[in-house]
């Protein structure tokens, strides 16, 4: 699997509306639920069972619930270490937990990612200043063998 294919996946989801705990490309889904897809497209059955949320996440406990899930199941990679196809995990505001995902599709001066977005759906943006200042941690997915 190369990281060119995980961004061909994540593209074929642009347009699916936003659902929360959704994870159906062309139904509905949630930043989770993208990643969820685009993880059974390449890789095959969910590596766990994902817990019912709320939309604030574990906000109001502190956990940084979904960084412990990406450590237990990606390869984290350091923030400047860019590459298509690399899982994004953002702060959307400071001091809070992480708790939002995307899939970066370019790099560089036109650097973009893939995400879902409440109001949105999937969508392709920018990875602008006020993006990178979100991101909270950068992983690589599993190749099949590992």
């Amino acid at each position: 699997m190369s990281g060119a294919h995980a961004v061909a996946v994540a593209r074929s989801w642009i347009g699916t509306p936003y659902l929360h705990q959704g994870s159906r490309r062309g139904a509905g889904c949630d930043c989770l639920g993208l990643l969820r897809g685009v993880w059974r497209e390449l890789l095959g059955p969910e590596p766990e069972p994902v817990p019912r949320y709320s939309m604030d996440w574990s906000e109001p406990q502190g956990e940084e619930a979904l960084l412990q899930a990406a450590l237990r199941h990606l390869h984290p990679k350091t923030l400047g270490d860019e590459s298509p196809g690399d899982v994004l995990l953002f702060r959307m505001r400071a001091g809070s937990v992480a708790k939002h995902l995307g899939l970066q599709a370019r790099t560089g001066a036109e650097a973009s990612f893939i995400h879902a977005y409440s109001g949105h759906g999937v969508i392709e943006s920018a990875l602008s200043a006020p993006w990178r200042r979100r991101i909270a941690a950068r992983f690589a997915l599993p190749m099949e063998n590992d």
